[in-house]
């Protein structure tokens, strides 16, 4: 892993996925989950703050050891137990229908093998367990989306393979979950290539 990806990119990630705004919206993509949760993509622990009250315990899976550093601090101030259980969002170490919920928020975008990660995420939640997705992919506009297709080579560079342009929806509901609820829509103060988000949640059937 190069300079720049171990060191100083986990410390971009926490500057822009860190800010105030997105406060909302991690309370918002928490609110149906409950019990033992895997987050695919836990960062520096932004989303510790808004776990409700239904949640027993979070196992993180994070590859960045600088990312995880900078989270330290909100995972020794949680009120919901967290271990550091996973490192391979592709090969998770859980056993079947392990957890009741699973949580992603700006993480799909970068995982080379994105079917993997979630065929991963439905097999470790049980049948009727609730996956929670905050992400930012392809835009609804195709004037926006031009603008994906021509920033994404530097995008992916520049963001440790960061896509602009995956239908993450598509892409929930080709892995098998049942999707329950989705909001898109342009993030506030983000320049539209960026900030086309999706929010919602899915079921694994059962």
């Amino acid at each position: 892993m190069s300079f720049y990806s171990d060191r100083v990119l986990p410390r971009i990630v926490a500057r822009t996925c860190g800010m105030p705004a997105l406060h909302t919206l991690r309370d918002r993509v928490c609110a149906p989950l409950s019990g033992r949760v895997v987050e695919v993509g836990f960062g520096s622990g932004f989303n510790v703050g808004s776990y409700p009250a239904a949640v027993t315990a979070v196992a993180a899976v994070e590859p960045s050891d600088t990312g995880w550093r900078l989270g330290e601090a909100r995972v020794a101030a949680s009120t919901v137990p967290i271990e550091r259980a996973g490192l391979d969002g592709t090969r998770l170490p859980f056993d079947d229908d392990s957890f009741d919920s699973a949580l992603s928020t700006f993480t799909l975008c970068t995982i080379p093998d994105l079917g993997a990660a979630l065929a991963e995420m439905r097999r470790v939640v049980r049948p009727g367990g609730v996956f929670g997705f905050l992400e930012h992919g392809i835009a609804s506009d195709a004037a926006v989306r031009k603008w994906q297709r021509r920033l994404e080579p530097f995008q992916l560079k520049l963001g440790g393979g960061c896509h602009l342009t995956r239908d993450v929806t598509a892409e929930i509901t080709a892995a098998g979950f049942g999707v329950v609820s989705v909001d898109a829509f342009y993030a506030d103060q983000a320049p539209k290539p960026f900030g086309a988000f999706v929010l919602g949640s899915a079921r694994v059937p059962g």
